[in-house]
């Protein structure tokens, strides 16, 4: 039976852990890194399928392919303490660290792949990008949801600074619903009509076989609000923010 092992154990590693475990009815072994006890310990308790090791080495030494989710700046030292074998899959969820460092940082072991898990992989409903293509991999990312590989690892950094307006779209939502409650809406209220409309958008987006640009359109009218909205925002131009990000990615 394939197993998994995960070098840090955070957000993402649990995300990951839940998909391939819960109400699964033969879930692969998961072993698990102690440095995050308590986002380890609760896995454990939650999936019988998840042990905690005393340290990233045991991981290593109990499981056939290895996620990297580590921060990048500690990545190089966290590897370096660890024997990889020739045998392991070594899939990076390390942001900007490409494959060249990868290889060098995880000899003996070649197979390597850099991916972009999202933390909607503990409902199955990831879309992860990878590359290169793997079929361990793959097999992995597919079973909380779908795969995408892109041409080269370049076009991945793009993928990876897509990612970095999580935050940003998010923190718009918050000063919107703050927005809201400064003119009088009781700001629980507020906060749950926000997550409520644009988590209904957000089915709308799963649904919609066009471009976003048409789905765009489709939610302006001529001469109203939507349209005034958006042609503010205009002065603040997105993709300036997305080419910053990118320029860190190439330059990691």
């Amino acid at each position: 039976m394939q197993s998994y092992g995960f070098v840090g154990t955070g957000e993402l590693t649990a995300a990951i852990v839940e998909g391939l475990s819960a109400d699964v009815a033969e879930p692969p072994a998961v072993f698990l890194s102690p440095r995050n006890h308590d986002i380890a310990h609760d896995l454990a308790a939650r999936f019988p399928n998840a042990e905690v090791c005393r340290g990233n080495q045991e991981v290593l030494d109990n499981a056939t392919t290895v996620v990297v989710a580590v921060r990048p700046q500690v990545a190089r030292d966290v590897l370096a303490e660890l024997a990889f074998r020739p045998e392991h899959v070594v899939v990076s969820a390390v942001a900007g660290v490409h494959l060249d460092r990868l290889a060098a940082w995880v000899a003996p072991a070649t197979r390597i792949v850099r991916s972009i898990p999202l933390p909607t992989a503990s409902r199955r409903a990831s879309r992860t990008a990878m590359y290169p293509g793997d079929a361990s991999a793959r097999a992995l990312f597919e079973s909380v949801g779908d795969v995408v590989v892109p041409a080269d690892e370049a076009t991945l950094d793009t993928f990876s600074a897509a990612t970095a307006t999580f935050a940003a779209h998010l923190g718009q939502l918050a000063a919107i619903a703050g927005w809201m409650a400064g003119h009088g809406v009781d700001p629980a209220d507020a906060d749950a009509y926000i997550a409520h409309v644009y988590g209904e958008l957000g089915r709308t987006l799963a649904r919609h076989d066009g471009t976003l640009e048409e789905l765009a359109a489709k939610h302006m009218t001529p001469g109203g609000i939507n349209e005034q909205f958006r042609a503010t925002l205009r002065d603040i131009p997105t993709e300036r923010g997305l080419d910053e990000v990118l320029a860190r990615l190439e330059g990691q």
